[in-house]
Protein backbone atom coordinates (compact mmCIF):
# COMPACT_ATOMS: atom_id res chain seq x y z
CA UNK A 1 0.00 0.00 0.00
CA UNK A 2 1.17 3.40 -0.79
CA UNK A 3 2.27 5.52 1.95
CA UNK A 4 0.15 8.94 2.34
CA UNK A 5 3.59 10.69 1.41
CA UNK A 6 4.05 9.12 -2.38
CA UNK A 7 0.48 10.13 -3.06
CA UNK A 8 -0.24 12.78 -5.55
CA UNK A 9 -3.31 14.37 -3.28
CA UNK A 10 -0.65 14.49 -0.13
CA UNK A 11 1.72 16.28 -2.44
CA UNK A 12 -0.67 18.85 -3.97
CA UNK A 13 -1.62 19.51 -0.05
CA UNK A 14 1.69 20.04 0.66
CA UNK A 15 2.61 22.64 -2.31
CA UNK A 16 -0.99 24.51 -1.02
CA UNK A 17 -0.62 28.24 -0.75
CA UNK A 18 -2.44 28.36 2.35
CA UNK A 19 0.09 27.66 5.25
CA UNK A 20 -2.27 26.30 7.33
CA UNK A 21 -3.35 23.29 4.96
CA UNK A 22 0.25 22.62 4.15
CA UNK A 23 0.86 22.40 8.29
CA UNK A 24 -2.00 20.55 8.65
CA UNK A 25 -0.97 17.96 6.19
CA UNK A 26 2.49 17.81 7.31
CA UNK A 27 0.87 17.07 11.22
CA UNK A 28 -2.44 14.61 10.33
CA UNK A 29 -0.97 13.05 7.26
CA UNK A 30 2.83 12.82 7.68
CA UNK A 31 3.04 12.49 11.30
CA UNK A 32 5.37 15.98 11.85
CA UNK A 33 4.85 17.26 15.57
CA UNK A 34 4.21 21.15 14.79
CA UNK A 35 5.42 22.27 11.06
CA UNK A 36 6.56 25.67 10.51
CA UNK A 37 3.68 26.03 8.74
CA UNK A 38 1.00 26.35 11.44
CA UNK A 39 3.35 29.31 12.46
CA UNK A 40 1.76 31.56 9.39
CA UNK A 41 -1.59 30.79 9.41
CA UNK A 42 -2.20 34.43 9.25
CA UNK A 43 -0.27 35.03 5.86
CA UNK A 44 -2.92 32.65 4.02
CA UNK A 45 -4.74 34.17 1.73
CA UNK A 46 -8.26 32.58 2.78
CA UNK A 47 -7.55 33.79 6.48
CA UNK A 48 -6.98 37.03 5.25
CA UNK A 49 -10.15 37.05 3.16
CA UNK A 50 -12.35 35.63 6.32
CA UNK A 51 -10.60 38.00 8.49
CA UNK A 52 -11.42 41.20 6.30
CA UNK A 53 -13.84 44.11 6.85
CA UNK A 54 -14.01 43.10 10.28
CA UNK A 55 -15.70 46.26 12.46
CA UNK A 56 -15.23 47.74 16.17
CA UNK A 57 -17.99 45.12 17.50
CA UNK A 58 -15.79 42.49 16.45
CA UNK A 59 -18.33 41.63 13.35
CA UNK A 60 -18.46 41.50 10.16
CA UNK A 61 -21.66 44.37 9.68
CA UNK A 62 -25.02 43.02 10.05
CA UNK A 63 -26.19 39.90 12.45
CA UNK A 64 -23.34 37.54 13.21
CA UNK A 65 -25.54 34.48 11.57
CA UNK A 66 -25.97 36.53 8.64
CA UNK A 67 -25.34 33.85 6.08
CA UNK A 68 -22.49 33.61 5.16
CA UNK A 69 -20.91 36.11 5.71
CA UNK A 70 -21.46 37.04 9.43
CA UNK A 71 -19.30 36.10 11.98
CA UNK A 72 -20.65 32.79 13.11
CA UNK A 73 -19.68 31.10 9.89
CA UNK A 74 -16.06 33.37 9.29
CA UNK A 75 -15.47 31.85 12.57
CA UNK A 76 -15.77 27.88 11.86
CA UNK A 77 -14.18 28.24 8.44
CA UNK A 78 -10.59 30.36 10.72
CA UNK A 79 -10.81 27.66 13.11
CA UNK A 80 -10.62 24.49 10.60
CA UNK A 81 -7.73 26.78 9.05
CA UNK A 82 -5.79 26.51 12.31
CA UNK A 83 -5.91 30.14 12.95
CA UNK A 84 -4.05 30.92 16.26
CA UNK A 85 -5.40 29.91 19.84
CA UNK A 86 -6.16 33.62 21.31
CA UNK A 87 -5.57 35.53 18.02
CA UNK A 88 -7.31 38.65 18.94
CA UNK A 89 -9.16 39.39 15.79
CA UNK A 90 -10.97 35.89 16.03
CA UNK A 91 -11.49 36.33 19.87
CA UNK A 92 -13.41 39.98 19.16
CA UNK A 93 -15.58 38.04 16.59
CA UNK A 94 -16.41 35.70 18.98
CA UNK A 95 -17.19 38.02 21.75
CA UNK A 96 -19.46 38.81 19.43
CA UNK A 97 -21.26 35.81 18.69
CA UNK A 98 -21.50 34.78 22.17
CA UNK A 99 -23.02 37.75 23.49
CA UNK A 100 -26.07 37.04 20.77
CA UNK A 101 -26.34 33.41 21.53
CA UNK A 102 -26.35 33.99 25.65
CA UNK A 103 -28.67 37.04 25.13
CA UNK A 104 -32.10 37.12 26.38
CA UNK A 105 -33.72 37.77 23.16
CA UNK A 106 -31.90 34.84 21.36
CA UNK A 107 -32.90 32.66 24.69
CA UNK A 108 -36.75 33.89 24.80
CA UNK A 109 -37.56 32.52 21.36
CA UNK A 110 -37.48 28.94 22.71
CA UNK A 111 -40.46 26.81 22.94
CA UNK A 112 -41.05 23.41 24.19
CA UNK A 113 -42.22 20.40 21.92
CA UNK A 114 -43.77 17.30 22.80
CA UNK A 115 -43.08 16.34 26.38
CA UNK A 116 -41.13 19.20 27.55
CA UNK A 117 -38.20 18.75 25.21
CA UNK A 118 -37.21 21.97 24.36
CA UNK A 119 -36.91 22.22 20.67
CA UNK A 120 -33.63 24.72 19.45
CA UNK A 121 -31.37 25.15 16.83
CA UNK A 122 -28.26 23.65 18.76
CA UNK A 123 -25.71 23.61 15.66
CA UNK A 124 -25.83 27.33 16.24
CA UNK A 125 -24.73 26.96 20.35
CA UNK A 126 -22.73 23.62 18.72
CA UNK A 127 -20.65 25.87 16.46
CA UNK A 128 -19.96 28.43 18.52
CA UNK A 129 -19.22 25.97 21.48
CA UNK A 130 -15.92 24.07 18.93
CA UNK A 131 -14.89 27.84 18.29
CA UNK A 132 -14.23 28.97 21.62
CA UNK A 133 -12.54 25.46 22.39
CA UNK A 134 -10.33 25.25 19.87
CA UNK A 135 -9.39 29.60 20.36
CA UNK A 136 -9.22 29.12 23.59
CA UNK A 137 -12.09 30.21 25.34
CA UNK A 138 -13.56 27.38 27.16
CA UNK A 139 -13.14 28.79 30.55
CA UNK A 140 -14.94 32.08 29.57
CA UNK A 141 -18.47 32.22 31.61
CA UNK A 142 -20.53 32.35 28.04
CA UNK A 143 -18.86 29.41 26.92
CA UNK A 144 -20.03 27.49 30.19
CA UNK A 145 -23.49 28.67 29.40
CA UNK A 146 -23.67 27.43 26.06
CA UNK A 147 -22.08 24.15 27.01
CA UNK A 148 -24.44 23.69 30.07
CA UNK A 149 -27.80 24.85 27.74
CA UNK A 150 -26.97 21.54 25.25
CA UNK A 151 -26.74 19.23 27.28
CA UNK A 152 -29.54 20.34 29.39
CA UNK A 153 -31.53 20.51 25.86
CA UNK A 154 -30.61 17.10 24.40
CA UNK A 155 -33.22 15.01 23.56
CA UNK A 156 -33.37 11.28 24.97
CA UNK A 157 -32.70 9.85 21.68
CA UNK A 158 -29.19 11.59 21.80
CA UNK A 159 -29.82 14.53 19.43
CA UNK A 160 -31.36 18.06 19.10
CA UNK A 161 -34.13 19.57 17.31
CA UNK A 162 -35.49 22.47 16.23
CA UNK A 163 -38.72 21.73 13.81
CA UNK A 164 -41.77 23.15 15.44
CA UNK A 165 -44.21 19.94 13.90
CA UNK A 166 -41.24 18.00 16.03
CA UNK A 167 -43.03 14.87 18.02
CA UNK A 168 -39.98 14.79 20.58
CA UNK A 169 -39.37 10.96 19.36
CA UNK A 170 -36.92 11.81 16.74
CA UNK A 171 -33.96 14.52 16.70
CA UNK A 172 -32.66 16.35 13.34
CA UNK A 173 -28.99 15.19 12.56
CA UNK A 174 -29.04 18.64 10.79
CA UNK A 175 -29.13 20.18 14.24
CA UNK A 176 -27.70 17.21 16.21
CA UNK A 177 -23.91 16.46 14.66
CA UNK A 178 -22.24 20.30 15.16
CA UNK A 179 -23.58 20.21 19.26
CA UNK A 180 -21.49 16.42 19.70
CA UNK A 181 -18.90 18.30 18.04
CA UNK A 182 -18.77 21.54 20.22
CA UNK A 183 -19.14 19.53 23.38
CA UNK A 184 -16.86 16.60 22.62
CA UNK A 185 -14.05 19.93 22.27
CA UNK A 186 -15.33 21.45 25.37
CA UNK A 187 -14.57 17.74 27.33
CA UNK A 188 -11.10 17.94 25.61
CA UNK A 189 -10.49 21.26 27.04
CA UNK A 190 -12.04 21.19 30.37
CA UNK A 191 -12.99 17.46 31.60
CA UNK A 192 -16.60 17.68 31.68
CA UNK A 193 -17.88 14.84 32.19
CA UNK A 194 -21.47 15.52 31.33
CA UNK A 195 -20.46 17.24 28.20
CA UNK A 196 -18.45 14.47 27.11
CA UNK A 197 -21.30 11.73 27.86
CA UNK A 198 -23.95 13.88 25.57
CA UNK A 199 -21.24 14.20 22.84
CA UNK A 200 -20.88 10.00 23.18
CA UNK A 201 -24.72 9.65 23.15
CA UNK A 202 -25.08 11.75 19.96
CA UNK A 203 -22.39 9.45 18.34
CA UNK A 204 -23.91 6.74 19.18
CA UNK A 205 -27.62 7.81 17.79
CA UNK A 206 -25.57 9.03 13.96
CA UNK A 207 -23.69 5.41 14.32
CA UNK A 208 -27.42 3.74 15.13
CA UNK A 209 -28.22 4.48 11.94
CA UNK A 210 -24.79 3.96 10.14
CA UNK A 211 -24.56 7.85 9.85
CA UNK A 212 -27.10 7.95 6.50
CA UNK A 213 -29.38 4.84 6.59
CA UNK A 214 -32.79 4.78 7.81
CA UNK A 215 -33.85 1.66 9.98
CA UNK A 216 -35.53 -0.88 8.45
CA UNK A 217 -35.39 -0.08 4.53
CA UNK A 218 -31.47 1.13 5.29
CA UNK A 219 -32.23 3.60 2.24
CA UNK A 220 -30.39 6.66 2.79
CA UNK A 221 -32.50 9.42 4.86
CA UNK A 222 -32.02 12.39 2.67
CA UNK A 223 -29.80 12.13 -0.78
CA UNK A 224 -27.95 14.78 0.15
CA UNK A 225 -26.20 13.14 3.01
CA UNK A 226 -24.25 10.97 0.93
CA UNK A 227 -22.84 14.05 -1.61
CA UNK A 228 -20.17 15.47 -0.13
CA UNK A 229 -19.67 19.56 0.20
CA UNK A 230 -17.34 22.26 1.71
CA UNK A 231 -17.51 24.09 4.25
CA UNK A 232 -20.92 22.55 5.35
CA UNK A 233 -21.84 25.12 7.61
CA UNK A 234 -25.15 23.42 9.98
CA UNK A 235 -25.77 20.44 6.92
CA UNK A 236 -25.30 17.44 7.64
CA UNK A 237 -23.61 15.21 5.29
CA UNK A 238 -21.43 11.57 5.67
CA UNK A 239 -17.94 13.49 5.14
CA UNK A 240 -18.51 15.75 7.76
CA UNK A 241 -19.91 12.85 10.32
CA UNK A 242 -17.10 10.98 9.37
CA UNK A 243 -14.65 14.04 10.26
CA UNK A 244 -16.56 15.18 13.81
CA UNK A 245 -16.35 11.19 14.38
CA UNK A 246 -12.84 10.85 13.54
CA UNK A 247 -12.35 13.62 15.63
CA UNK A 248 -14.05 11.70 18.56
CA UNK A 249 -11.87 8.39 18.01
CA UNK A 250 -14.52 6.44 16.58
CA UNK A 251 -13.87 6.38 12.26
CA UNK A 252 -13.08 3.09 12.91
CA UNK A 253 -15.72 1.83 14.38
CA UNK A 254 -17.75 -1.39 12.11
CA UNK A 255 -21.08 1.02 11.72
CA UNK A 256 -19.35 3.44 10.02
CA UNK A 257 -17.87 1.41 7.71
CA UNK A 258 -20.47 1.65 4.78
CA UNK A 259 -20.06 5.56 4.75
CA UNK A 260 -16.31 5.44 4.52
CA UNK A 261 -17.33 3.05 2.11
CA UNK A 262 -18.53 5.95 0.17
CA UNK A 263 -16.35 8.70 0.93
CA UNK A 264 -13.22 5.87 -0.63
CA UNK A 265 -15.24 5.84 -3.65
CA UNK A 266 -15.97 9.45 -4.33
CA UNK A 267 -12.01 9.51 -4.58
CA UNK A 268 -11.28 10.92 -8.36
CA UNK A 269 -8.66 9.49 -10.37
CA UNK A 270 -6.03 12.11 -9.53
CA UNK A 271 -6.44 10.95 -5.86
CA UNK A 272 -8.26 14.20 -4.48
CA UNK A 273 -11.87 14.86 -3.83
CA UNK A 274 -14.09 17.69 -5.06
CA UNK A 275 -17.00 18.40 -3.64
CA UNK A 276 -20.63 17.07 -5.43
CA UNK A 277 -22.50 20.07 -4.40
CA UNK A 278 -22.05 23.45 -2.34
CA UNK A 279 -24.63 25.63 0.20
CA UNK A 280 -22.74 28.75 -1.14
CA UNK A 281 -22.31 31.21 -3.43
CA UNK A 282 -19.14 33.38 -4.46
CA UNK A 283 -18.97 37.04 -3.18
CA UNK A 284 -21.06 39.38 -5.51
CA UNK A 285 -24.00 36.84 -5.96
CA UNK A 286 -27.31 37.96 -4.56
CA UNK A 287 -28.40 34.99 -1.79
CA UNK A 288 -26.33 32.64 0.00
CA UNK A 289 -23.00 34.69 -0.39
CA UNK A 290 -19.97 33.08 0.75
CA UNK A 291 -17.04 35.64 2.36
CA UNK A 292 -14.74 33.78 0.13
CA UNK A 293 -14.67 31.88 -2.99
CA UNK A 294 -13.83 28.58 -1.71
CA UNK A 295 -13.97 27.20 -5.95
CA UNK A 296 -12.61 24.29 -6.84
CA UNK A 297 -9.47 24.84 -5.30
CA UNK A 298 -9.43 25.41 -1.23
CA UNK A 299 -12.67 24.09 -0.61
CA UNK A 300 -11.39 20.81 -2.38
CA UNK A 301 -8.11 21.15 -0.85
CA UNK A 302 -9.78 21.56 2.48
CA UNK A 303 -12.41 18.48 1.30
CA UNK A 304 -9.18 16.31 -0.01
CA UNK A 305 -7.33 16.95 3.67
CA UNK A 306 -10.06 16.09 6.12
CA UNK A 307 -10.82 12.50 3.72
CA UNK A 308 -7.41 11.95 3.93
CA UNK A 309 -7.44 12.39 7.82
CA UNK A 310 -10.92 10.13 7.65
CA UNK A 311 -9.40 7.19 5.88
CA UNK A 312 -6.08 7.43 7.69
CA UNK A 313 -8.06 7.21 10.87
CA UNK A 314 -10.40 4.24 9.68
CA UNK A 315 -7.26 2.49 8.78
CA UNK A 316 -7.91 2.21 4.87
CA UNK A 317 -4.60 5.04 4.10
Amino acid sequence: MATAAATPAVVRLLNSDEPGIRGMARRDLLGEPHPAELDDVLAGRTVGRLMAGQQADGGFGGHPYRKWTGAHWRLVSLVELEVPRGEPRAVAALERVLRWLTGRSRLSGFRPAADGLIRSDASMEGNALAVACRLGMAAHPRVGELAESLVEWQWPDGGWNCDRLASGRRSSFHESLIPSWGLFEYARATGNQDASKAAARTAELLLQHRLFRRHGTGEPIHPSWVVLHYPPYWHYDIGHALLILTRMGLAGDPRAADAVDILESRRRPNGRWTTGGRWWRPPGSDRAVEAVDWGAGTGSAMLTLNALRILKAAGRL
